[in-house]
């Protein structure tokens, strides 16, 4: 039993056997999806940060005469730069009604695609539901 249990961690640390697992880890179909989701996330959030800081934030502060990302308060000495927060919330709500207008039609399409395979037509598969 404990001759087993050795070769079962010496077999466990091999440095090959490892390397081979995390091949078959990465090369994996979720782990590369991931990636390239990952990869379009960045791309994508800074899109929404350019929109947000050379046309939002520009029509904002022509609108009010202030550029809203110089928007500060000192307090003891320190600057609060809450020009720069406000900038970020607005990024944030900008991906977020993207993420989910872009789940709604991914739904949307999934649900198509069901219906046509189970062979009901849209209507067909909203009167059953």
């Amino acid at each position: 039993m404990k001759k087993e249990k050795k070769d079962e961690i010496k077999k466990a640390l091999d440095h090959r056997g490892i390397v081979a697992e995390f091949r078959d880890f990465a090369l994996r179909g979720n782990v590369m999806d991931m990636a390239v989701a990952a990869v379009i996330g960045l791309a994508f959030g800074a899109i929404v940060n350019s929109l947000v800081n050379n046309i939002i934030l520009q029509l904002i502060g022509s609108i009010i005469s202030i550029d809203v990302k110089d928007l500060a308060a000192t307090i003891n000495g320190v600057k609060i730069e809450y020009g720069l927060f406000l900038q970020a919330i607005i990024n944030f709500f900008i991906i977020t009604i993207v993420m989910f207008v872009a789940i709604k039609f991914i739904n949307l399409f999934r649900r198509k695609k069901e219906d046509e395979a189970d062979g009901c037509a849209p209507d067909d598969a909203a009167d059953k539901k």
